[in-house]
């Protein structure tokens, strides 16, 4: 029985090691939340030390203030999850609404990325970019995951219209 717990005491410490190994490479490549500011979650599945959750994030776009975009996606728990290496599920909705006076910072590119965020400690990359409509005068919002070897069709889109007279600067 001894012989059993001091192997079982060695894999935990071994894993604890690989554990913050990862953890330490997730934050050399930058898997952090820059951008996002967590408005809000509600847990989904209760799991230690961490439950898997819903969490709605706001990005303000740096090239146009006065526009945010609200992000709701499913983060997964665990220890994986507590340690930032959990792949976390595609699925992500969109919502990006005018909350000050819109004013452009220069000009903006008629399709660009203006957020993103890792999924997963190297495979997949949430997405959120800036189309404009000149048509219509309006800026569209859309959200996508990426992968390395695959890509996800799964998508959100929103649309702020500016206010009459307010002119897009495109490059």
């Amino acid at each position: 029985m001894t012989d059993i717990r001091s192997k079982l005491f060695a894999m935990n410490t071994q894993m604890r090691r690989h554990i913050a190994a990862v953890w330490w490479l997730a934050t050399a490549l930058g898997a952090s939340h820059a951008f996002a500011e967590e408005i809000g979650s509600v847990n989904t599945n209760f799991r230690l030390p961490k439950s898997d959750r819903v969490v709605v994030e706001a990005y303000d776009d740096p090239a146009v203030p006065g526009v945010t975009c609200y992000v709701s996606r499913a983060r997964t728990g665990g220890l994986k999850g507590a340690f930032g290496v959990a792949e976390d599920p595609t699925e992500a909705s969109i919502a990006c609404r005018q909350v000050g006076p819109i004013r452009f910072q220069g000009t903006v590119r008629q399709q660009e990325d203006v957020f993103t965020e890792r999924m997963s400690l190297i495979f997949k990359t949430l997405h959120v970019v800036r189309i404009v409509d000149a048509k219509r005068n309006a800026l569209v919002y859309m959200t996508y995951s990426d992968r390395v070897a695959s890509g996800s069709a799964k998508n959100s889109v929103s649309a702020v219209p500016l206010p009459p007279g307010t002119q897009i600067p495109l490059k």
